[in-house]
């Protein structure tokens, strides 16, 4: 009876492992991850008030921290007032442009009135000067006629210089609006920059999450690029990097099923689904790469990161997650991962007797 116990558990483990566990790969070097997001000052200022407490869920958008902002408001004012003279200018030279348009128009209807004046006193002045000639008319009078003309020939030279100095006069005034036109819309950038150096003086977060880390104390100086505070993200936002070993990559692909045990909730499982592979080892990311060709070579078995995706069905246990914890990935890489996993089923189905 014992040898037949003794057997029958060989076969029943044998079994196991030739239709089950062999495909069970398994690492306890595997952490949670998530996207942590370390927020910094962007302006300079001193602190003015922490407005969420340490380890606090928070929504995208809700102020975290906010800085003294007496003096970017006065730099927005400045800003917004150097705006309005901009606009101003412009204005001004526009309607310059128009009333120079308008000189124009009135310096060419004088064209044709001196022209017909200089018509009508060249007509006089060859009328008197033929009768003063043949004895008909004072000479006193030809000279008056033909002083007119002179007089109306100048003026008809005066109107075309009058019309091409007006001309000339409403490309400069363009120019003037161009120029006054860029000043308006350096001045709309600086108050734009402005206003978003004023919106950095609250410090809001990224998404929604757990604050953390808070390295800010009310009162303190802070410079731009320096470290305030961070958002984790939720638990349901978060993953598992499984470091599997190159020799246990053979049959893994995505999509294949995952058991996820959190040492952090005392050994419960939780399922997941292989997203991707790493498109290279971890040693390959590291500071310093290893350099085979040169010196002595041992060979050391590769790990590669696997990022593995947890199905969201047990709220209650996924709220105590937390990126870094230590958790054991087991990924089933069977054809069917959907077959019995314990003893007596996989022997059950090797017996076709489910």
């Amino acid at each position: 009876i014992l040898l037949g116990a003794v057997a029958l558990g060989v076969a029943l483990g044998g079994n196991w492992y030739w239709t089950t566990a062999r495909f069970l790969e398994s690492t306890d070097n595997a952490t949670l991850a998530g996207d942590v997001s370390p927020l910094s000052a962007r302006i300079e200022g001193d602190v003015a008030a922490i407005l969420v407490p340490d380890n606090a869920r928070v929504t995208a958008g809700q102020p975290l921290l906010r800085l003294e902002d007496q003096d970017w408001r006065a730099r927005r004012d400045s800003a917004a007032a150097s705006l309005a003279e901009a606009e101003a200018t412009v204005l001004a030279t526009r309607a310059q442009a128009a009333q120079q348009r308008a000189s124009i128009a009135a310096a060419e209807a004088a064209v044709p009135q001196a022209e017909a004046e200089r018509q009508r006193a060249t007509l006089n002045a060859n009328r008197y000067a033929t009768l003063a000639t043949n004895g008909f008319g004072a000479r006193q009078q030809a000279e008056q006629t033909r002083a007119d003309r002179v007089k109306a020939e100048a003026g008809l030279d005066a109107a075309n210089a009058n019309l091409l100095a007006a001309r000339a006069a409403l490309p400069v005034i363009e120019a003037q609006a161009r120029a006054a036109e860029a000043r308006r819309d350096n001045a709309r950038a600086a108050l734009a920059l402005a206003e978003s150096s004023l919106s950095y003086t609250v410090i809001r977060a990224p998404f929604d999450g757990i604050a953390g880390n808070r390295a800010a104390q009310v009162g303190q100086h802070v410079r731009p690029g320096q470290l305030l505070i961070a958002v984790a993200p939720p638990p349901e936002r978060q993953w598992v990097v499984a470091n599997f070993k190159e020799t246990q990559l053979a049959r893994m692909h995505p999509g294949q099923p995952v058991t996820v045990s959190v040492d952090a909730l005392g050994g419960q499982e939780l399922h997941g689904t292989v997203e991707s592979l790493a498109p290279a080892t971890g040693s390959q990311f590291s500071l310093l790469p290893p350099e085979n060709a040169t010196g002595n070579f041992t060979k050391i078995v590769q790990r590669v990161p696997v990022r593995i995706t947890l199905a969201p069905d047990a709220a209650a246990r996924l709220a105590l997650l937390r990126p870094g914890l230590s958790v054991t990935a087991e990924v089933d890489t069977r054809d069917n991962p959907n077959a019995p996993r314990g003893v007596l089923g996989a022997a059950a189905a090797t017996l076709g007797l489910e």
